[in-house]
């Protein structure tokens, strides 16, 4: 049977999760290696690298480069100044985001986003995207000292909330949420669509994985339920 999660919020990554960002994030690193004089990365490379914040996806879209410090730290102020321009040009949300993330919030749940995506990248997206209404909540990548897998990014979002851990379920595609959401104390689903740095998530690592976000909705109790 599967199983039913109790709880006053839930909280999701973004890229990958909610949005297909890949495309904008592979324009953005062929602007960079243009710019840098070095060769570019395929979409489907980039791909694997998101997940870890951008300094992250720099270093390994150089490679053995990003050994030289100067060229790291140049890259990845390119890199930004590139995805600013590039940020929501070609994104989509998944299948069913938008319905979903309504039905939740008409539900009653209170809602987070909790990313690795500078704050500066994530609420224009978001709000691009028509989603920032949704969200009580909005911690990327830079909010705190540190990120996701660490817990504190999801603990922070669930303090905003003004729910405990043990009344929220997050919501993503890699091991780095899995991990964020079990190091806080927090259920989580994983989504098979998303980049997962490669890795296919085993529903075994986490309490499940949905088919559609849709999926989510007879996953919760309503709150009027609990």
């Amino acid at each position: 049977m599967t199983q039913r999660f109790s709880v006053a919020a839930i909280t999701f990554d973004l890229d990958g999760t909610l949005l297909d960002t890949v495309p904008d994030l592979a324009a953005a690193a062929q602007d960079m290696a243009a710019e840098l004089g070095i060769p570019p990365r395929r979409e489907d490379e980039v791909r694997v690298f998101v997940g870890r914040g951008i300094p992250n996806l720099v270093e390994r879209c150089l490679g053995e480069r990003a050994q030289d410090a100067a060229l790291l730290a140049r890259a990845i102020e390119v890199f930004k100044r590139c995805y600013r321009v590039r940020n929501g040009e070609r994104a989509v949300p998944y299948d069913g985001a938008h319905d979903t993330l309504v039905a939740l919030q008409k539900a009653g749940f209170r809602l987070a986003c909790v990313t690795n995506k500078a704050v500066d990248f994530t609420l224009p997206l978001l709000e691009q995207m028509d989603m920032r209404q949704y969200f009580g909540s909005v911690v990327g990548g830079d909010t705190l000292p540190q990120k996701k897998p660490d817990p504190a990014p999801l603990l922070h979002a669930v303090r905003e909330l003004g729910v405990a851990p043990s009344a929220a379920l997050h919501v993503g595609d890699s091991y780095n949420d899995i991990d964020c959401a079990r190091n806080a104390g927090i259920p989580v689903l994983g989504v098979p669509w998303g980049y997962s740095e490669g890795r296919v998530l085993d529903a075994k690592d986490c309490d499940g994985l949905l088919s559609s976000l849709p999926d989510l909705l007879s996953r919760v109790a309503l709150p009027t339920e609990h």
